[in-house]
């Protein structure tokens, strides 16, 4: 006598319980899966946001700075204005200086017998024209000149005869240059008590 078993039913069951698993374990890494998703996600977003910050402070701080060199710039200006200022002014006194020199060493330099008509200066350069009594005062004025602290390398550069309110003397032009100073060799200038013979021949004092 043989036994029959009916193993159907429980191949069925088995193949359920496998599919059971399947779904669950799908259900489970599909789980997992988006979990990842949205751990990631939350990590980018958060340095997505951490760096618009930083970016922003970095504008803030480009733009403060922007405007410091704005303002350094406009500095530079006035201090490069005041400093231009500043020149004009000590050229003008410079000037000033050069042209009390100036007129105090002719006082002091020019001879008797020598007249001045005219003293022409363009930079350091002075033009002197005038008349003299005989030749050999007008060497002893560069000879003057020459000597002076104030004034170097005097050129004649032209001497002629001339008749003046009817006497016959020497009309000359003659080339001089200031010396520079420097400030530690400035000087105050005092004017002395007997006038310089500026003047034309024959005439008062200039």
């Amino acid at each position: 006598m043989s036994v029959h078993i009916n193993l159907l039913p429980y191949r069925e069951e088995r193949r359920r319980m496998r599919q059971r698993q399947f779904g669950t374990q799908i259900g489970l890494v599909a789980a997992l899966a988006l979990a990842i998703v949205l751990l990631v996600h939350m990590l980018v977003s958060g340095n997505i946001g951490a760096q618009q910050e930083r970016n922003q402070f970095l504008k803030q701080e480009l733009a403060r700075l922007d405007k410091d060199i704005g303002e350094i710039g406009r500095l530079k200006q006035e201090v490069a204005a005041l400093l231009a200022r500043k020149q004009v002014i000590e050229r003008l006194q410079s000037d000033r200086a050069q042209a009390v020199h100036l007129l105090d060493q002719l006082v002091r330099q020019v001879p008797e017998g020598v007249y001045l008509r005219q003293v022409k200066q363009v930079g350091l350069g002075i033009n002197l024209q005038g008349y003299s009594q005989a030749n050999a005062r007008v060497s002893t004025l560069m000879r003057n000149l020459a000597e002076s602290a104030y004034l170097e390398n005097p050129v004649l550069v032209e001497i002629k005869s001339a008749t003046v309110n009817n006497r016959r003397v020497s009309e000359f032009s003659m080339n001089v240059s200031l010396r520079e100073q420097l400030p530690s060799q400035a000087k105050p200038v005092t004017t002395p008590a007997v006038s310089a013979p500026v003047s034309t021949p024959g005439g008062g004092q200039r």
